[in-house]
């Protein structure tokens, strides 16, 4: 049995939140995030169909279609399914081990069984609602199994999977009870895309030492020079695609926002911004201890200086998230205790997602754009800041470990592990931007050329070319 839709992309949510208010009405809201916002503007160009869970536990409300004609697919989870492939085996183990154990991973039997019987479920409604031939893009971590159940499936599919986090060392990887499901699941599509060289180059490396596998070729960036060869002869191409974003989705901010904000923040010399998931993997807490030792030892004046952090809930069930926010809110509460004064805090923090016009006011506001990671797939809230400053203004602060650093080299880079590191790094670039030089303006440019030339479209294009050359 096929559908009709010649284009599909799958991943564990649909790009909108169905939101029930007290009186019962029930609303439609666009979904946060980075994965959201780089695929919508490719669905809306392919008049395609989005497969995903609606965010909502024991229902799946019927499909429908969005203004811009994209039809959406709901997938119906139940709590348990939530917990255990979501919450459990997706975040408390994969993510942790693709994040290079940064906390350490958990694994449960029983999570594994539901991710394995969500991942069933979602080929199940992927195989009815595609068309014969169709072109299937799955996403991410949390669908690892599909490529290999639709393969079985529907062998008459062109499949996709891209991976928006880390592949991680293939060390950690097989430390995974699970590794060789997850590695033939991978390989039921015909391209496997990541973002970094490095992250294909340690999946090829996994393969290679798989038994049954071949490898042949290099992985490069944007081509699919290297393929693995599965014991049946199935060819798998692998391939490195940055993905970017889609500069026009950010909006316009508001007339006269950017002076308007900075008067609310006192009318500092200099706005420091942080934007990020609350997330253990963001670094956050490691910019706040940092800003607080460049204030303990005078090198910044809390006088003209402002730290704004917007913080989006994330995953507040899990146990090392809450940790996480605890610690964020506890450091926010000291350096405001000890620097601030009576209606002048030094760090202005958000608990809270943002709408993009009121973000992108934020970007243009901020002189200097502070983001962390530990360990992060791309970051594109650091390619956001650099798209919103065109002009040569402003200064990015970015962790080597982003897979943006490698595309966004002229940013201030630094160890977010090493507090020493972030802030010579915040203090070059505020120093930078204090002496006004035309080297500053032109690291900005440079990196905003970057973005504006290899944006979302270029990425989908990129991915999607080189997917129809596979077969």
């Amino acid at each position: 049995m096929s559908g009709d839709n010649s284009f599909v992309v799958v991943a564990n949510r649909l790009p909108v939140d169905l939101h029930t208010a007290p009186d019962g009405t029930r609303t439609w809201t666009p979904s946060p995030g980075g994965l959201v916002a780089a695929l919508s503007p490719v669905l809306e160009h392919q008049q395609g169909c989005w497969v995903g869970w609606p965010g909502v536990s024991d229902e799946a409300p019927e499909p429908f279609r969005t203004d811009a004609g994209v039809l959406l697919h709901p997938v119906r989870l139940t709590e348990a399914d939530y917990e255990g492939f979501y919450e459990g085996f997706s975040n408390a183990s994969l993510w942790p081990l693709y994040h290079d154990l940064i906390v350490t991973p958990v694994y449960h039997r029983e999570w594994w069984s539901a991710y394995r019987d969500v991942n069933l479920r979602f080929a199940l409604e992927v195989a009815e609602v595609a068309a014969e031939g169709a072109t299937v893009w799955v996403q991410d971590y949390q669908l690892q199994l599909l490529p290999g159940i639709l393969r079985q499936m529907r062998p008459d599919l062109r499949i996709g999977f891209f991976l928006h986090i880390p592949f991680p060392s293939p060390d950690l990887f097989r430390q995974l009870p699970w590794r060789d499901e997850i590695i033939r699941g991978l390989l039921g599509a015909d391209l496997i895309g990541f973002h970094l060289e490095s992250n294909a180059h340690n999946f090829l490396d996994l393969c290679a030492a798989t038994e049954g596998l071949t490898v042949e070729g290099n992985a490069g960036t944007r081509r699919t020079d290297a393929h693995v060869v599965t014991h049946d002869g199935h060819r798998v191409a692998v391939g490195a695609f940055p993905i970017s974003i889609d500069a026009a989705s950010l909006g316009e901010g508001e007339e006269g926002g950017v002076d308007k904000l900075r008067a609310e923040l006192g009318d500092p010399e200099t706005v420091i911004l942080g934007v990020d998931r609350l997330d253990y993997t963001k670094g956050i807490l490691q910019r706040l201890l940092a800003f607080e030792e460049l204030l303990e030892s005078e090198a910044l004046d809390p006088a003209t200086t402002v730290l704004m952090q917007v913080a989006t809930p994330s995953r507040e069930r899990i146990e090392q998230y809450r940790v996480a926010r605890s610690q964020v809110e506890e450091a926010v509460g000291r350096i405001n205790g000890t620097f601030g004064a009576m209606g002048r805090p030094v760090v202005h923090y958000l608990h809270q997602s943002l709408p993009k016009s009121e973000l992108r006011t934020y970007y243009e506001a901020a002189d200097v754009m502070l983001v962390t990671p530990f360990k992060d797939g791309m970051n594109l809230v650091a390619k956001e800041y650099v798209a919103c400053h065109g002009d040569g203004s402003g200064a990015l602060v970015l962790s080597e470990f982003a897979g943006a650093a490698v595309e966004l080299s002229e940013a201030h880079l630094c160890n977010p592990f090493d507090l020493e590191s972030i802030k010579r790094a915040l203090l070059t670039a505020v120093q930078g931007l204090a002496g006004a030089t035309e080297a500053t303006a032109e690291r900005m440019l440079a990196m905003h050329r970057q973005v504006a030339e290899y944006d979302v479209n270029r990425w989908a294009d990129a991915f999607l070319t080189s997917l129809e050359e596979t077969r």
